[in-house]
């Protein structure tokens, strides 16, 4: 028996990846795994990530707690199912013979749209490797934009790792001071332009001279098109790719 064969799946991780059917036989059940995960993402989406609880769920459902338990083992099985389903599977590539940098590209900005769509899934924990469905769909999705490389299999796992955690990242720097904006009831050129005034005001030439330079060419008072960090930041990434890539010919 292979080692892979002694490892257990939470009923509703196997239920998730179709390896697991309730049985048939008695009263049919009133609940689903897919109900309680439409419900949570609801809950998540119209009162942040804060209001998920077995118990909002199961009001929402208009049942009890303890029913839900019959389809998830815990609150965290609960939101690592509901993510994944929030996010989604990656769309069907519609570009085979694309190479690797315009697939990563592809790939690293459908992370990052999706991430945009439901912010409140970039404060789900992390527990671990990705392994519920869509999680691995977006890692084949990734890996095959490697496949015509020479890179080592671990050297691919490490670039999709790297990637996927830079659009996270960028997502969650971008939800997080969106919120902070939207709550001191201001907009994004206006908190630039407040910020510039205060670094003016905070320091000085003589003891901040990269940062004076900086302030006086405008750069800190004139706030980036959206997409236009995470663009600089993606082609920098891909830049080392190519190098490392061109020690491989």
């Amino acid at each position: 028996m292979n080692q892979s064969d002694d490892v257990e799946l939470p009923v509703s991780l196997a239920a998730a990846w179709g390896v697991y059917a309730r049985p048939t036989k008695g009263p049919k059940p009133g609940l689903s795994l897919d109900r309680i995960i439409e419900a949570t993402i609801k809950v998540a989406l119209t009162d942040g990530l804060g209001a998920v609880s077995m118990n909002r769920v199961a009001a929402d459902l208009g049942t009890a707690p303890m029913s839900l338990y019959r389809y998830v083992g815990s609150k965290d099985e609960l939101l690592a199912l509901s993510m994944d389903a929030a996010l989604g599977a990656p769309a069907p590539q519609s570009e085979p013979e694309e190479g690797w940098r315009e697939g990563l590209s592809r790939f690293a900005r459908a992370i990052f749209a999706a991430y945009r769509r439901h912010p409140w899934t970039l404060r789900v924990p992390i527990s671990g490797p990705p392994i519920t469905p869509n999680q691995i769909a977006w890692l084949e999705r990734g890996l095959s934009s490697l496949r015509e490389t020479k890179l080592t299999e671990a050297e691919k796992i490490s670039v999709i790792t790297l990637i996927s955690g830079f659009a996270r990242n960028a997502a969650t720097l971008e939800a997080t001071i969106s919120a902070a904006i939207l709550a001191a009831g201001s907009t994004v050129q206006a908190t630039m332009v407040s910020y510039g005034r205060l670094l003016r005001k905070l320091t000085d030439a003589e003891r901040f001279p990269a940062l004076h330079a900086a302030i006086a060419s405008g750069a800190i008072d004139t706030p980036d098109a959206p997409d236009d960090e995470f663009t600089f930041g993606l082609e920098r990434i891909l830049d080392g790719i190519a190098a490392l890539m061109r020690t491989r010919c």
